[in-house]
């Protein structure tokens, strides 16, 4: 087991993201670069919103530092895609583009990672009774799984702390899981990713004078790292026990239930009110919950609670079918993200029945 490298990786990017995001934060006082307080904006005072800055930084510097006479070959199309996406990211939280522009440049990350990266998925584990699967169809469900994993994240970033905590805990998770396989590089990144994030959390949360936000630099990044970490994991464990493999995607679901959950619930809203599905609007989990009462720091907890819960559910019920688990796993899901809106109701009815 790696100690010496894994240790290295988690402190060399706290280190760097902590030393760093004072400087980002002086640098964009002194050039006016804030994310200004707005109509969909839930902060009221001007925030640096470049702490994706400091991610780039701190995870890069971190793996190819701690990774020594490791041969990481897929780091260098990681890289090349984090690369694209920090100059999409600052464009955007600079200047702003398009959502249109923004899709294309994800997909352009996903395809250098699915083709000469080898990032992909070969396998669906026995899904709908698949296993091997095309290599045409495997680039299309792989392009797919990036390009939705990588906005989940990027549109659960709307309050503090939330997006980094999802960062952390599947970073957690995965980083087990590729030590228990074997695969020291990818346990390494997500050492990298769990340092960075951690610094990173403190100014974003507990973050006063230098308090900054994660910024489309950041949430970008963070997504492209997770759905790199979400498919390597699924590949991995075809080199196991058939219990793994079966478990695999139905874990990897449980992970990421409330980002990629609510991305599709707000999405499905969009279209059905006959809006663009990237169109902006107040109706994620967390919008929901702030409107009931609760601070960012509580809604996080609450959100990443849930997600924790989960996980525990698809741990506790994994002797069932895959199917079967991952019906009831998607049934319990948007159930939860219900409650909100079931809550948030209940409390205007309330309201209004005082009034009269």
């Amino acid at each position: 087991m790696p100690t010496i490298q894994l240790i290295s990786a988690f402190l060399i990017g706290l280190i760097l993201v902590y030393v760093s995001i004072p400087v980002i934060v002086r640098i964009s006082k002194e050039k006016h670069l804030y994310d200004m307080p707005g109509e969909r904006r839930l902060h009221k005072v001007v925030v640096p919103n470049l702490g994706g800055v400091a991610i780039f930084i701190g995870v890069s510097i971190a793996t190819l530092l701690s990774l020594h006479q490791l041969e990481f070959i897929e780091f260098r199309y990681i890289q090349a895609s984090m690369i694209i996406l920090f100059f999409i990211g600052i464009k955007d939280d600079i200047l702003i583009i398009s959502p249109r522009k923004k899709f294309i440049a994800q997909v352009l990350c996903a395809l250098i990672l699915i083709i000469p990266g080898g990032i992909r998925f070969t396998n669906l584990h026995g899904i709908l009774g698949l296993y091997e699967i095309d290599y045409i169809i495997s680039v299309f469900i792989s392009l797919l799984a990036i390009v939705s994993i990588i906005n989940a994240i990027n549109l659960v970033d709307g309050i503090d702390g939330l997006a980094a905590s999802i960062g952390i805990f599947s970073s957690i998770i995965f980083g087990i899981k590729f030590l228990i396989t074997g695969n020291e590089d990818y346990a390494i990144l997500c050492s990298a990713i769990i340092g960075s994030l951690l610094a990173f959390l403190w100014f974003n949360v507990y973050g006063k004078t230098n308090k900054i936000f994660l910024g489309d630099t950041g949430s970008l990044i963070l997504g492209l790292l997770i759905s790199v970490l979400v498919i390597q994991y699924n590949e991995f464990s075809l080199l196991t026990t058939p219990q793994e493999i079966s478990f695999a995607p139905v874990f990897s679901l449980a992970i990421l239930a409330t980002p990629l959950a609510d991305m599709i619930r707000v999405f499905a809203i969009r279209i059905y009110n006959g809006k663009s599905p990237f169109a902006p609007d107040m109706n994620h989990i967390h919008h929901r919950l702030l409107k009931l009462g609760f601070s960012h720091f509580n809604s996080t907890l609450i959100i990443v609670l849930t997600n924790g819960f989960i996980i525990t559910l698809a741990f506790a019920f994994r002797f069932l079918n895959k199917h079967a688990l991952m019906a009831l796993l998607i049934v319990v899901i948007f159930l939860l993200l219900q409650l909100p809106n079931i809550f948030h109701k209940r409390k205007q009815k309330d309201s209004n029945t005082t009034m009269t």
